[in-house]
């Protein structure tokens, strides 16, 4: 690279929870720079978690369900002598944590609930009993990797 690489932003926590890790997740929800709306879907999101599960700590089963998501591995594509090749590869922390936000809010998106807190919701409660398209996501992604393991050699990129 010519230049340096990019120093990380600092985010402000968010003003109920005080963690940037909501932050994160709610830039990442957000559409047309509308925040104050993507707040409010996370925070009726987790006041749902909450009335459905019976446990008043909604914001420590969202983390749980991140966690459930989250991959270990994953595969990315390498040509090697005119064939290309599945490797797999340990991910870093922070994109651990990225992939499992996107997975979360791409799966929430296209349930069917009539509103957007209303499929989070649901899809925080799949993923903290290890069910759910996010999950299942996470699932097929390790099975990749572990039918490619022959190729992990050709690593490091």
């Amino acid at each position: 690279m010519r230049k340096e690489k990019a120093k990380k932003r600092a985010l402000l926590p968010d003003p109920r929870y005080n963690d940037e890790l909501v932050t994160r997740f709610v830039n990442m929800m957000m559409l047309d720079g509308k925040k104050n709306l993507s707040y409010r879907i996370f925070y009726d999101a987790l006041d749902i978690v909450a009335e459905k599960s019976g446990e008043s700590n909604s914001l420590e089963q969202w983390k749980e369900a991140l966690n459930n998501i989250m991959p270990h591995v994953e595969v990315r594509s390498k040509r090697v002598g005119g064939a290309t090749f599945q490797i797999p590869i340990q991910i870093r922390p922070d994109r651990k944590i990225s992939v499992a936000m996107k997975w979360m809010i791409s799966f929430a998106r296209k349930r069917n609930e009539k509103s957007m807190a209303q499929r989070l919701a649901n899809e925080i409660l799949a993923a903290v009993k290890e069910e759910g398209a996010a999950v299942k996501k996470r699932m097929d992604t390790h099975k990749m990797a572990e039918a490619n393991k022959a190729f992990a050699h050709f690593g490091r990129f």
